[in-house]
């Protein structure tokens, strides 16, 4: 038998128990830089919003390279970081192994080989380095909501009976 990990929190709302739940299994609030990868099209259009509400909390946006032309031509400046297998700078790895990434959004686009491997390798380093990872684009979007809609300090915490 394993363990999934799976936590239970109660909040104001949504996101307040979404955040205190991500806190309690040892995720963090990113400082400021975050790495997207953002797989399909469809994926990047669904996290459109979420990563203007970044630039707008001033986090500094880092991307490959699908995902950062997607972003660029929707008025969204970020950082082109090249895949793991390219051997040119700057490197997805490099930011991850020296920690200038404080949250990956890695969702894979297709099943082709190569796009696994590098996927592979952002979360393997991602999971090395100890950097929150999120590979799933609706959990993205509510802890970006989370995290800027609220700070640590704000959050409450009380006994059962006063959430009723």
């Amino acid at each position: 038998m394993a363990s999934t990990g799976e936590v239970g929190c109660i909040g104001e709302d949504y996101y307040d128990a979404l955040l205190k739940s991500m806190i309690s299994v040892g995720y963090t609030i990113p400082e400021k830089n975050i790495l997207i990868s953002a797989g399909p099209v469809e994926t990047k259009a669904s996290l459109l919003d979420a990563v203007k509400q970044l630039q707008e909390n001033g986090y500094k946006i880092f991307a490959t390279k699908g995902t950062q032309e997607f972003l660029d031509k929707n008025n969204i400046k970020a950082t082109h970081l090249h895949w793991p297998d390219e051997e040119r700078k700057p490197n997805t790895l490099d930011f991850i192994k020296e920690k200038k990434i404080d949250l990956v959004i890695n969702i894979p686009k297709n099943l082709s080989a190569t796009e696994l491997n590098n996927d592979y390798l952002i979360r393997r380093g991602a999971i090395d380095f100890n950097i929150p990872l999120i590979t799933n684009a609706r959990l993205a979007k509510a802890f970006i909501y989370a995290f800027c809609k609220f700070k640590i300090e704000g959050l409450t915490i009380k006994s059962w009976d006063e959430y009723v």
